[in-house]
């Protein structure tokens, strides 16, 4: 029992900092702000977002592998799959992001240029697309947790 709420903890401590980290992008990815020092900060900012999201997904591992329900209780649900559905997609969002704000430190870097104001938008839909899945995830869990979706 101890394992396990340790276990959820740390879960939720890293969806929470995957939390802080994506709104951090979204703040900070606007035309209005964009400068030198903004690039660089959201590459720090990116970095410390994708440390959160790689332990959302271990510590969700660890909680299906150790926690208090044994794996085949979770690995049949199709709310397990939905939710780690939402979470791939948030991924791949953010992977796209992710490689525009390194392109814009590289020309940063190499030229001294900032990407264009399209360029900010576009990424800045990405990270907000993710943004808004991110609070549905909770729901199949929730619901998962008390036994539902099982039987199709």
């Amino acid at each position: 029992m101890t394992t396990d709420a340790i276990l959820q903890y740390l879960h939720i401590a890293a969806i929470l900092t995957v939390v802080v980290f994506l709104t951090s992008q979204a703040a900070l990815c606007r035309p209005e702000w964009l400068n030198a020092k903004v690039v660089e900060r959201l590459g720090t900012v990116d970095r410390i977002y994708w440390i959160a999201m790689g332990a959302v997904l271990v510590t969700g591992v660890i909680r299906l592998l150790w926690g208090a329900k044994p794996p085949a209780f979770y690995a049949a649900n199709w709310l397990l799959h939905a939710k780690v559905l939402m979470f791939l997609l948030m991924a791949a969002l953010s992977i796209v992001a992710s490689r525009a704000m390194a392109r814009w430190r590289v020309a940063l870097r190499a030229q001294g240029t900032l990407p264009d104001e399209a360029e900010i938008r576009r990424v800045r839909k990405l990270v907000m697309r993710a943004g808004h899945i991110l609070p549905l995830i909770p729901l199949p869990a929730a619901f998962l947790a008390r036994g539902f979706g099982f039987g199709g």
